[in-house]
């Protein structure tokens, strides 16, 4: 088995945008049409935290608004001007602006493009294990499985 060699330096935009647009079920999975992500911190290898560069088209979501148990994330607006949605209210974003998400504060966030033009921003995550997410929008919560793969229950702990 040939194992890849990461590369040394990428153009960040000619790295390929994520094959599946979203991990959460459906109906939640179509709600992030308009989002594209391009996993930068997996092309070199990175496995305690991920990077990715995500562009949200006029209409698109980060996520579904959310709170991790243990996961701090972090954003760095690149271009266009997103509104972060936090449980403070909504703040307008611009280039050059930042936010961070402390892990446990049970404080959920998510961006939206409200604009006609589109919103580019990096994303950068750790991958604490045992972490779990909360959605206090929509009947859905998620685990972080012994696997690196997310499981999404309802509220009442019944899977999708």
């Amino acid at each position: 088995m040939s194992q890849i060699t990461p590369p040394v330096a990428l153009l960040a935009l000619d790295a390929s945008p994520r094959t599946k647009p979203s991990n959460y079920p459906e109906p939640f999975a179509s709600r992030m049409a308009g989002r594209e992500k391009r996993q930068l911190g997996d092309l070199f290898g990175l496995s305690n935290f991920g990077v990715n560069l995500t562009r949200l088209a006029s209409g698109g979501g980060s996520a579904l608004r959310h709170a991790h148990t243990k996961q701090d994330e972090f954003i760095y607006v690149l271009e266009g001007h997103p509104t972060l949605i936090t449980d403070e209210g909504e703040t307008s974003l611009a280039p050059g602006l930042c936010a961070g998400f402390k892990a446990g504060t049970g404080n959920a966030h998510q961006l939206v493009n409200r604009t006609d033009k589109d919103v580019l921003y990096l994303e950068i995550g750790d991958r604490t294990a045992g972490d779990s997410a909360t959605y206090p929008d929509d009947d859905l919560r998620a685990v972080l499985g012994g696997d690196g793969k997310w499981l999404f229950l309802h509220k009442d702990g019944t899977p999708y």
